[in-house]
């Protein structure tokens, strides 16, 4: 992601301004719609990006698509346009709700695993994540079959990989590295 420090400084400006005004559960609603608008349309994005499109052009144009929005998050959509910085919408809004979750004292734990996880799997990964974090722990699953078995587990900034490819990709780097002689 590009300009994700830009994004963070626009999130806790936002969430600082929202917990004054006792508004941060409004907000992270509308952010989770923004975050939601922009997984599910990949043109909004592209639009935001184009410098050729005028900055009020777009301010316009997610006002539209967002005119329901409280007070606050149109402010932070027209602070953003006047900055021209209205193409980390997606990023501002993912980094507020990650912010929020921080400040109410939880936190996400993703495991990314090759297949689903069974309900007694998921119930034993999250007792050990919550072993890791003091903060109350909420679990979510990623499929991704490139890891061909086992798991990956991150909380916040630490990650542990204990999967298949990850220990392919070690041995392999072992037995180039490995000087052997006759």
């Amino acid at each position: 992601m590009k300009n994700t420090r830009a994004a963070l400084r626009y999130a806790k400006a936002a969430l600082s301004t929202s917990l004054d005004q006792k508004k941060e559960e409004a907000v992270a609603t509308d952010m989770q719609e923004i975050v939601a608008v922009f997984e599910q349309n990949q043109d909004l994005a592209a639009f935001l990006d184009n410098p050729v499109v005028a900055s009020q052009a777009k301010q316009d144009a997610l006002n539209k698509v967002f005119s329901s929005l409280q007070p606050l998050s149109t402010q932070l959509i027209a602070l953003l346009a006047t900055n021209n910085r209205i193409d980390l919408l997606d990023q501002v809004a993912t980094a507020y709700l990650s912010l929020l979750q921080k400040h109410q004292g939880k936190e996400t734990a993703v495991v990314t695993t090759a297949t689903a996880l069974t309900p007694a799997l998921e119930k034993i990964i999250l007792a050990k994540a919550k072993e890791l974090s003091s903060a109350e722990i909420s679990l979510e699953n990623n499929v991704d079959p490139s890891i061909m078995g086992g798991f990956i587990l991150r909380i916040g900034d630490l990650q542990y990989n204990a999967s298949v490819a990850h220990q392919l990709e070690q041995l392999k780097r072992e037995l180039t590295q490995t000087n052997y002689s006759a």
